[in-house]
């Protein structure tokens, strides 16, 4: 029978039909289908008029428009704020700012509720609408998606979620109650074991074994074939033994302290594992990085090494590998390093299609409240800025928190977008296992006391389900407890050490030990090579504008490559680069500014002036070469050199580079540097190639475009942990980043860059240096019987030199140290060697007495150097690395440079 619309609901409609002409997305798919069919066949007197009687189209029953717009604004608040009202804390404490979602806050009465909805509410009454929506937005789950402003990702998230999640069959359940069990177990008898150990204990928060159990699973049901994970020590041994499978005896093997001689190791809670782990739904290799105390900064490194896993794979789709970051509730929101890192992983520079990230929340930071750690509801409010939708799932109830895990990935699959799952438990003893939570945290910690343990909760509901019995997960356990003790006796039978993780897959034939042990190779190219490559260096595409002002660029680039000139900085550097390249190692390098350079200098990528299209000349040098890619990078330090320190432990063979704006710039990155860069080799046993390029020098920019700190990589300088050079000219610039590559060796390198040499007629060097030989680690002359022997590095050399030959100065001979670390014993003693002896030594800097390599030096030789005297020349001490005018910068220079050559 047909039934009209009358004029009580024609405000609804045309409300409804104005919403779909402005985006067809923001109404329901029922109207979207009745409006595109209207559209059609318009009316010439607009919507109203096609609802009347006779004009063949499907009419509606006569709802009352102010009835439908509440119903609807009382979805729309279930949908944004029904996470308000969840049933999301296990402790079961008041949640301030919990939302009322009664119906009656939007005038809806009693009477109301057995109203008839149409049925794109999905609900017959309004009743039943409500115990849906309750059902999806209130319960163990709590949704946030009304950041989301993409109106596909929303309605994603909210059919599935008011769909419902499936039920777990009863394998699943079983399973999950293992993994919880084995979870509590594993914490008990390490705490038996090792009374008053730090194990920094996942009790409370056991429901991330089984979250990481499922999603090791459901992604390998979506191809995915490698999974790099961050997390930080809270439950990390649990992870180790039940996610990974590490066999336990190595475990206690941290615990007994079996270290063999000269190994310096790290504390059990920042180890990490590699292995291949089965799941039913295929092999995976799972890795688990390794992870300093500032417990959030391992965020960018594991990102970049999911990105390095996926260009291996050639994975553009992003697809074969996955990131996961478990976060902790205090350092999530606390730790800055997190926005830098969800900033940069929506570039294309950074992305790796998407993370899910894991908070372990529980809902304390040592002994701080979330009222004191975060200005926000949640410490998930920094996901936002990647509309990342966000689900606060109640750890004790573990099957919610499967169907989440299912949610997630396919989110993740479908649109490349990083999820949150903020698995919101507790902790049930302190910080670590020594203290005494009460103290500080009463009202939780009697709560706490109260809880059973998750497995024993959940065994509860299986036995009422008929699933599982109490005998049999006494079974069980006893089997589980059985292993643990078997392995244990075998670690402590055993006369077995501890051992740094060997080495293979991409890392097979590289090594790390005695820079003294890496035989130096030739980097030189050949000319005819060289040459050969100023065609695809200095040509651009037919009909591509070129900015006027750097046609005269390339054309004095093409003689350099031709060797009609010679070579500055920037010409070398893109040499070094495209040989690398053509010999099939991938280059990559990022930071800010760099593919057209901070000084105007590299111009590695031009711009059509019209177009706008951006070509790369490295990027087309020949077929079958390897990539090359230049990035220029969101403003961001600390995790952009995270990212890409994080890529070179996956890229041996290939030169990855990150260079600072300023050198000063890598001062906010120093977490990196400390802990990661200069130290993973010692702790970890894990070697990296990365390529640190921080412009240095003292030109008159002020204090802070001055110093790139070399004091502080020479503080950090032991065991040949990393190379700190501060070449002079191009052409050792160029054998100096071929070195890096063509050797076996791996170590992070550190480079004092110029500025004002980029320019400098005196700082270049002919074609045939780039052709012969290799990195000189000190560079010496010929002065016969000299009154002093000036030892400097840098910039401040073609000041001695230029002021020598002003004065004529010429019984001053001038030493260049090229490489402070591992320092060159043997070749600057015999540079020196070939002086008379007695001769005086004097080291020269420009920086301050207590900055640059001074200190360095006099460490090691105090006041005689292989029997000369040895003094120095600098700045007086300074807190400041450099004046702020360029008039007393210039003076003082002049001072500095006349006193070393004694004028």
């Amino acid at each position: 029978m047909e039934r009209v619309v009358d004029s009580s609901n024609l405000a609804y409609l045309e409300a409804l039909y104005q919403d779909f002409r402005s985006n067809p997305d923001t109404v329901p798919a029922e109207w979207r289908g009745y409006f595109a069919a209207l559209a059609a066949e318009p009316s010439p007197n607009g919507l109203a008029a096609s609802f009347a009687p006779g004009l063949g189209k499907e009419v509606l029953p006569a709802y009352n428009a102010e009835f439908l717009l509440k119903a609807e604004r009382l979805v729309q608040a279930y949908r944004e704020r029904g996470h308000l009202a969840a049933k999301i804390d296990p402790l079961e404490r008041p949640r301030p700012g919990a939302a009322d979602l009664e119906a009656s806050y939007y005038g809806l009465t009693p009477s109301d509720l057995e109203l008839p909805l149409p049925p794109f509410f999905g609900a017959p009454t309004l009743a039943e609408l409500i115990a849906k929506l309750k059902a999806a937005y209130c319960g163990s789950v709590g949704v946030e998606l009304a950041h989301l402003d993409d109106p596909e990702l929303r309605r994603f998230v909210e059919s599935r979620v008011e769909g419902g999640f499936s039920r777990p069959a009863p394998d699943v359940q079983k399973r999950v109650h293992e993994r919880l069990m084995q979870a509590s177990l594993f914490e008990e008898f390490l705490q038996r074991k090792y009374l008053g150990a730090k194990t920094f204990s996942l009790e409370g928060n056991e429901a991330l074994i089984p979250l990481l159990d499922f999603t090791l699973e459901g992604a390998a049901r979506r191809g995915v074939v490698e999974v790099v994970m961050g997390m930080a020590h809270r439950g990390r041994l649990n992870v180790l033994a039940n996610v990974l499978k590490e066999p336990f005896r190595k475990i206690v093997l941290q615990f007994e302290e079996a270290f063999p001689e000269g190994y310096l190791g790290d504390v059990k809670y920042h180890l990490g594992y590699s292995g291949d782990v089965e799941t039913p739904a295929g092999k995976l290799h799972v890795s688990l990085n390794f992870n300093p105390s500032h417990l959030e900064f391992v965020a960018p490194v594991a990102m970049g090494r999911v990105r390095a896993k996926q260009d291996r794979f050639g994975d553009r789709e992003r697809t074969k590998g996955l990131l996961v970051l478990i976060h902790g509730d205090a350092a999530l929101i606390g730790e800055g390093i997190v926005q830098e890192t969800l900033n940069i992983s929506g570039l294309p520079a950074y992305s790796v299609g998407g993370a899910l990230h894991i908070v372990v929340n529980n809902q304390i930071g040592f002994t701080t409240e979330p009222s004191e750690y975060t200005a926000g509801r949640y410490s998930t409010e920094i996901a936002k800025i990647l509309q990342a939708p966000i689900f606060h799932v109640n750890a004790e109830d573990p099957e919610a928190l499967m169907g989440v895990v299912e949610l997630a990935l396919e989110f993740r699959r479908q649109y490349q977008r990083d999820v949150f799952i903020d698995l919101v438990g507790f902790r049930r003893k302190g910080h670590n296992e020594t203290e005494e939570p009460a103290y500080t945290q009463p009202d939780m910690y009697r709560r706490v006391a109260a809880k059973p343990p998750a497995h024993k909760s959940y065994l509860e509901k299986l036995e009422k389900e008929g699933i599982r019995t109490q005998a049999e997960a006494e079974a069980l356990a006893k089997e589980f407890q059985a292993g643990l003790e078997a392995e244990f006796a075998e670690a402590r039978r055993t006369a077995d050490t501890v051992r740094p993780p060997a080495g293979g897959g991409v890392w097979s034939g590289y090594r790390g030990g005695a820079d003294a042990d890496a035989p130096d190779v030739d980097t030189g190219v050949p000319l005819e090579k060289l040459r050969s490559l100023a065609g695809p260096l200095t040509r651009l595409p037919q009909a591509f504008k070129l900015n006027p002002k750097l046609a005269k660029l390339v054309e004095t680039r093409r003689a350099m490559f031709l060797g009609q000139k010679p070579l500055d900085w920037a010409s070398a550097e893109i040499l070094a680069f495209a040989t690398l390249a053509a010999e099939g190692h991938r280059v990559r390098m990022s930071g800010q500014d760099v593919v057209r350079g901070t000084f105007t200098q590299r111009h590695a990528g031009f711009t059509d002036t019209e177009a706008l299209d951006r070509y790369i000349p490295l990027q087309h040098l020949a077929e079958g070469q390897a990539p090359v890619e230049l990035y220029n990078s969101a403003l961001s330090e600390a995790g952009v050199l995270g990212f890409e320190y994080g890529y070179s432990l996956d890229m041996p063979d290939s030169l990855v580079v990150w260079e600072a704006q300023f050198g000063d710039f890598v001062n906010a990155a120093q977490v990196i540097i400390d802990q990661f860069i200069s130290s993973a080799e010692a702790k970890w046993s894990r070697l990296s190639g990365i390529v640190l390029l921080l412009p240095h020098g003292l030109e008159g920019q002020g204090p802070e475009h001055s110093s790139a700190r070399l004091e502080r990589f020479l503080q950090l300088c032991s065991n040949d942990n990393i190379q700190v050079v501060y070449p002079t000219t191009p052409a050792q610039y160029f054998h100096l980043l071929r070195r890096q590559v063509k050797r076996s060796i791996r170590k992070p390198l550190v480079v004092m860059t110029p500025k004002s040499l980029l320019r400098n007629p005196e700082a270049v060097s002919p074609l045939e240096e780039l052709s012969k030989g290799a990195f000189q680690r000190v560079i010496s002359e010929r002065v016969i019987n000299p009154s002093r022997i000036l030892l400097t590095s840098g910039k401040v050399y073609f000041d001695l030199l230029a002021k020598r030959k002003e004065v004529g100065a010429d019984d001053v001979a001038v030493v260049r140290l090229e490489q402070f670390y591992p320092f060159p014993e043997k070749d600057l003693e015999a540079a020196l060697a070939a002086f008379p002896a007695k001769t005086p030594v004097v080291w020269v800097q420009e920086e301050p007495a207590n900055m640059g390599a001074w200190w360095f030096l006099r460490t090691r030789f105090c006041d005689g150097i292989y029997g000369r005297p040895f003094t120095s020349v600098s700045r007086a001490d300074s807190p400041s690395p450099a004046v702020g005018s360029s008039k007393v910068h210039r003076r003082e220079q002049e001072a500095l440079v006349a006193t070393a050559l004694g004028v």
